[in-house]
């Protein structure tokens, strides 16, 4: 059967299933999303229904090309991505043997101690591109032995989000995708072969681990019974959520940077050559040989939201930004540390918490939802240090997510990281993404830099420098805050949970 030439990309989110259909010639001519709850039985406990995210693709596929008035003829090829490193155990037929467990569930602390201590000497950062921590799916298999033993011993195998689907669609075994075997912390990169020592030391199974396969691979074709209308399609390794997000925004070449304004925020670059530092989180690019050195600070529009419902009275984000304008750059005096909910890169701190100094009786809310922002743009200043002295190069700035629709927010980055930021019109992220490794792994593309035609800019925001000098003051004022305060802040930490002294 000779197959069309339009693409699909499905993206499996952490709140939605999202799904794009790309024709390579006009962009995206339909799109949809499902939403997916996460259950959160007990406190740090973050899990999904890996059912769901099936459900969702089922009605996903075939809706996108009821939309665009096409058939599934008319598909030549599906990519898929997806969050990182969410743990899913099946069983020998496939099956899910329970909820998946996120990447941000924080239930294994003391079996992330553990292995720290049991692998103290294994080099494990140089060899897997980054440290146990509560992301690794070591430590999650380690609790499931102790608490959940019965599900380890049904277990066959072990996947991600992506990779489930992606075994769904193909009615078969799958490899896993590049980037969740790194980002698992079970896979020596550089050796290329999943770390004895380390499944070892975590009581994982080798038998569970299966073949490891770069994105923008062509895994195998549709071939499940639920979506008769497009067997034969060629399903394609999407690779992870926030790495294919960024080259749908157009990090191709080094010196791009892509800085995502979510509930969380995302910094990304592209190098040639693997950066490992405990500071920063390591990925494949989807783009073969290149790499994402890239970190998340844990809230950017939460904390964003947070102030307006809490604080702002439910004003509107537009009134909160223009009573900030008036504020003025850093005029108030007032520096925010972010650390809401405690921070990932680059300080690796569950237990950091969000500061503000500088209060008078002469601050307003302006000033305080100023204060918010510039404190997000510290903290990718922050990432922005660490990349430059590890190497990275920073050239310009391009801007995702929900928070890239402010002027305000927008024209504050690029006077704090001094550097150019673009947006674009629309922000089809991950889902775009994969779409596009399927294009280029069936030859419906031919080079990575095809991207930019599918993407948009929409403006283009240029530092102020009469505002450099204020804010690098500000700057040092922010980097001092987190040490300065570090035992208080860990006090108060345990305080809040009920774990402080009598």
């Amino acid at each position: 059967m000779t197959r069309g030439g339009l693409l699909l990309g499905l993206d499996i989110g952490t709140t939605a299933t999202k799904c794009v259909l790309l024709d390579p010639a006009r962009g995206v001519i339909a799109e949809d999303a499902r939403p997916v709850a996460l259950a959160s039985a007990h406190a740090g406990w973050a899990e999904q229904d890996p059912a769901t995210w099936w459900r969702n693709a089922c009605e996903l596929i075939p809706g996108v090309l009821a939309a665009a008035g096409r058939a599934g003829a008319d598909l030549g090829g599906i990519g898929v991505s997806g969050m990182v490193p969410a743990l899913v155990c099946l069983d020998e037929a496939g099956r899910p043997l329970r909820p998946s467990i996120q990447q941000n569930d924080a239930r294994a602390a003391a079996e992330v101690a553990a292995l720290r201590a049991a692998l103290a000497a294994a080099n494990v950062l140089h060899r897997t591109g980054s440290a146990i921590t509560q992301q690794s799916v070591g430590p999650k298999v380690a609790w499931l032995r102790e608490h959940e033993p019965e599900v380890l011993w049904q277990t066959a195998a072990i996947c991600g989000s992506y990779d489930f689907v992606v075994r769904r669609l193909t009615a078969g075994p799958a490899p896993v995708e590049a980037n969740w075997a790194l980002e698992s912390g079970l896979y020596d990169f550089r050796a290329g072969r999943w770390a004895a020592d380390i499944c070892q030391a975590a009581q994982v199974d080798p038998g569970w681990l299966g073949p490891v396969a770069p994105a923008a691979t062509v895994l195998g074709s549709v071939a499940c019974a639920e979506l008769p209308r497009v067997r034969g399609v060629p399903v394609v390794a999407g690779g992870a959520d926030h790495v294919a997000a960024a080259l749908a925004a157009g990090l191709v070449a080094d010196g791009d940077v892509v800085a995502e304004l979510g509930g969380a925020g995302n910094i990304l670059v592209r190098s040639a050559v693997p950066i490992v530092d405990e500071r920063l989180f390591l990925d494949h690019h989807l783009i073969p040989g290149a790499w994402v050195p890239n970190g998340c600070m844990a809230t950017t529009g939460s904390l964003v939201r947070w102030f307006q419902r809490e604080i702002g009275g439910g004003a509107s984000l537009t009134a909160l930004d223009a009573e900030a304008a008036q504020a003025g750059p850093g005029a108030s005096g007032l520096v925010l540390t972010p650390y809401f909910l405690g921070e990932k890169t680059p300080l690796n701190d569950p237990l950091a918490r969000g500061t503000l100094v500088g209060l008078h009786l002469g601050h307003g809310r302006g000033h305080l939802f100023r204060a918010v922002l510039e404190g997000t743009a510290f903290g990718f200043a922050h990432h922005a240090e660490v990349l430059r002295e590890v190497g990275a190069r920073l050239d310009r700035v391009m801007l995702t997510g929900g928070g890239a629709r402010s002027a305000l927010w927008r024209q504050i980055l690029a006077d704090v990281l001094g550097l150019p930021v673009t947006y674009g019109d629309r922000d089809q992220g991950a889902a775009l993404g994969a779409a596009f490794a399927a294009g280029m792994a069936t030859g419906a593309f031919r080079s990575w830099d095809a991207i930019a035609a599918l993407t948009t800019v929409a403006g283009r925001t240029e530092p102020d420098p009469r505002t450099a000098g204020r804010y690098a003051e500000l700057y040092a004022v922010y980097r001092s805050l987190y040490p300065a305060l570090l035992d208080q802040q860990h006090t108060l930490a345990r305080v809040s949970a009920g774990q402080g002294g009598a």
